[in-house]
């Protein structure tokens, strides 16, 4: 697998996983509530995404070659794109699924 190849696997898979916990119903993906999941139960699996999706990235780096030495900026970064990419997901399920 070539270098650009993973990266645009993992930026593809940054975008789903950022919009899987606004999507289902299902706590990642496996059990299914009585109720409803809360905002607080979306961002925790929000977070439980990017630490998967940073685990895959580290792993493909790591087969890549040496891995780069990241510092706080790195993450800061990571957590923001992660975030934006939860955008569209957050929009449908707080302002176009609205319940009248």
């Amino acid at each position: 697998m070539s270098t650009s190849f993973a990266v645009w696997c993992v930026v593809i898979l940054a975008l789903a996983a950022a919009n899987y916990p606004f999507v289902t119903q299902r706590v990642l993906g496996l059990v299914a509530l009585q109720k409803p999941k809360t905002l607080g139960a979306r961002l925790l699996e929000l977070v439980a995404c990017y630490l998967l999706v940073g685990g895959v990235a580290l792993l493909l780096e790591k087969r890549a070659g040496e891995i780069a030495p990241q510092t706080w900026e790195f993450y800061a970064i990571t957590v923001f794109l992660f975030l934006t990419f939860a955008f569209p997901g957050f929009v449908y399920r707080y302002l176009v699924m609205r319940k009248s």
